[in-house]
């Protein structure tokens, strides 16, 4: 029987998805904040660590690795401008990472705005984009600018709509809520939200969604089309006279939602 790659998630703390890249008895982890839920299911699964990934250095996603190292003398990716643990391959813009032992190769896309340095990774269908593109929403501004975060969106945006997203939270239901009190009227956005609210009764991931699926519902993928501008506008009690402008004024309400 053949294999064939997998991702799955590990969660970790109240939220996190620690995710499991895995091909027969390899596996690399992406952002591994803890490392104790990691080498249990290591162990349960008997796969062999070939690579960590991280996307940037917030504790949450980097805090496992020097324990895991400990364990498994992996190489660790990560961006080239942020302080890793453990980190053996800096990386930038348009490099790639090949893991031969999963069949699998990713290109770096810089992607600032959550942090300066963050970096997500691209395969064929495959995004895995830590805290940059949530489920329905978007990583909060700690470091970057709003212009930045904006651009790194809009990168992602033009990726391939099949591609499917692996983000690093589970927060979509909150970003749907959020949503919808831009875009109430939004028929897929209405569709989403019932079928992932369905997801979580069950307690199963929303995630991976794509990215045909974000265009279609994510407000901050759609701060060009006029139901956003004018939502934001009507929040505000002013005019916007442009994508960065609504973009800004989309963050922002969400930062007191």
């Amino acid at each position: 029987m053949l294999c064939e790659t997998r991702i799955l998630p590990i969660l970790a703390f109240t939220d996190n998805y620690i995710w499991v890249i895995q091909y027969g008895k390899y596996a690399a982890v992406v952002d591994p904040g803890d490392a104790e839920p990691v080498l249990r299911y290591l162990a349960h699964h008997q796969l062999q660590l070939c690579a960590i990934l991280n996307t940037h250095h917030h504790a949450d996603h980097t805090g496992g690795n020097l324990a895991l190292l400990a364990q498994y003398p992996v190489p660790v990716y990560g961006p080239a401008s942020e302080s890793i643990p453990g980190l053996t391959h800096p990386l930038r813009e348009n490099d790639s990472v090949n893991l031969p032992t999963l069949g699998l190769e990713l290109k770096v896309i810089d992607v600032p705005g959550h942090t300066l340095g963050h970096i997500a990774y691209y395969g064929t269908d495959i995004l895995l984009c830590g805290d940059t593109l949530f489920a329905c929403g978007c990583g909060r501004l700690f470091e970057g600018t709003p212009a930045q975060m904006l651009a790194s969106l809009n990168k992602l945006a033009r990726l391939p709509a099949q591609t499917a997203i692996y983000c690093a939270h589970e927060y979509t239901l909150a970003n749907i809520a959020f949503a919808l009190t831009l875009d109430a009227d939004n028929p897929d956005l209405l569709q989403r939200a019932r079928v992932e609210q369905t997801k979580r009764s069950k307690n199963l991931p929303t995630l991976p969604s794509n990215i045909g699926l974000e265009l279609a519902t994510n407000p901050f993928l759609r701060c060009r089309t006029q139901v956003l501008k004018s939502a934001a506008e009507h929040c505000l009690n002013q005019l916007l006279p442009d994508e960065l402008a609504v973009f800004t004024a989309i963050r922002n309400l969400k930062n007191k939602f």
